[in-house]
């Protein structure tokens, strides 16, 4: 398929065989010439054996292997891969639900590639040059898999991609179009996205499963949802019956689309109340007030660079959040930085913990919904982390 290729060094092709997609520059000792960032490669052993093929691209993660078995067709590749995907969304059953993630990346053996659907539009996001170059090859696999299950392709790959290949990159439709925003069903609970404008590809699928949770215990219970983006566990605890939902986000474009949530699923202002504001002072102000904390923060670390600091702030919110529940409370907090591992996260909530001087019970661990499957040779891909503490 390809003539291009890597040799790896001697004793550096332990991780590949134990199927672990990433090559590192460093484990290279020769490699074709004039390789360009997103060509496809084979990555050979020091003794000329196939370990797999992937994209190059020139930096510490050299090669991102797509297949560990010699490929003819890259077609035919594309297709068994969307669906193999699909089979499993299919067995998961998805109940009163029609926006699931189809592609998550190492997980599905798609190594920088995104694709979400929402009920008949699929949102392509490529993070590697590679697959935003086979962009036109996944789009015809995803017609042939879906057929007439399929609307409409838009790719909002320009934020996810190298910054100087980006520039000349567009977000648009690849097949066909749709008019935003749209309306999505998860689990019963409407939703209003807009894959145009909004966070990621629109809307925060991995989330769906912990949302459900909080739902069993909202019942009556006067809930702060911070950091609320489009208002997710907010609409979920509403519809279960809190007797009261604040919604806390920065950003006035999100409490807007929580507002329009609200309206949507017809649940009525009176519960609710929807607030432009800052996590922290407003936490410091409202002692003894709330049944359930929601701290579901954007990944405060996005390099190992950044890890420290960014354990010192979850660090803040959650000290601050234990301090200030109602005894007997409950917190939902998450990470979803992946360099800040789930036991990281656990000793920064137990230093938090100990900082507040309350007792804490963990009464739940969590993670990514399943349609965010685990690569079980790429820990990496385990990237959301969450817990519900219990504050005595």
């Amino acid at each position: 398929m390809t003539e291009q290729s890597i040799h790896l060094k001697r004793g550096k092709d332990a991780p590949v065989r134990r199927f672990h997609p990433w090559i590192f520059s460093g484990a290279i000792y020769q490699q074709s010439p004039n390789l360009q960032d997103g060509d496809w490669v084979n990555v050979l052993s020091d003794k000329d054996e196939f370990l797999g093929l992937g994209h190059y691209h020139a930096g510490s993660i050299a090669v991102k292997i797509v297949s560990f078995t010699p490929v003819e067709d890259i077609q035919d590749l594309w297709v068994h891969k969307i669906a193999r995907a699909w089979e499993l969304r299919q067995q998961l059953n998805f109940t009163d639900t029609n926006a699931f993630r189809l592609i998550h990346g190492e997980g599905d053996g798609c190594p920088g590639l995104i694709i979400d659907v929402y009920q008949d539009v699929f949102v392509f996001q490529a993070h590697t040059i590679g697959m935003f170059r086979n962009r036109e090859a996944i789009v015809n696999a995803l017609k042939i898999v879906f057929g007439d299950l399929l609307k409409a392709v838009y790719d909002k790959s320009k934020e996810t991609l190298p910054p100087n290949f980006a520039a000349n990159c567009q977000n648009d439709y690849v097949f066909g179009t749709a008019t935003v925003p749209y309306d999505i069903q998860e689990n019963g609970v409407k939703f209003s996205v807009n894959w145009i404008t909004g966070q990621k590809t629109g809307f925060f699928l991995d989330q769906r499963d912990n949302r459900a949770l909080l739902a069993h215990y909202a019942k009556d219970k006067h809930i702060l949802n911070t950091f609320c983006y489009s208002g997710g566990f907010s609409m979920y605890a509403l519809k279960a019956g809190a007797a009261s939902v604040v919604s806390l986000d920065a950003s006035a474009k999100a409490i807007d689309l929580v507002n329009a949530n609200i309206s949507l699923n017809k649940l009525g202002k009176k519960k609710h109340e929807a607030i432009v504001g800052e996590t922290l002072p407003f936490l410091k102000n409202n002692q003894d007030e709330f049944d359930i904390i929601i701290l579901d923060p954007p990944a405060f670390a996005k390099s190992i660079s950044t890890k420290h600091k960014a354990l010192q702030g979850y660090q803040k919110i959650n000290q601050l959040a234990i301090q200030q529940i109602k005894k007997n409370g409950l917190i939902f907090t998450y990470s979803c930085s992946q360099v800040i591992t789930r036991e990281l996260f656990l000793n920064m909530l137990v230093a938090a913990g100990i900082a507040a001087g309350r007792e804490i019970q963990v009464i739940h661990q969590m993670t990514q919904a399943p349609d965010h499957p685990i690569n079980l040779f790429h820990p990496e891909s385990n990237y959301l982390k969450g817990f519900v503490l219990r504050v005595i």
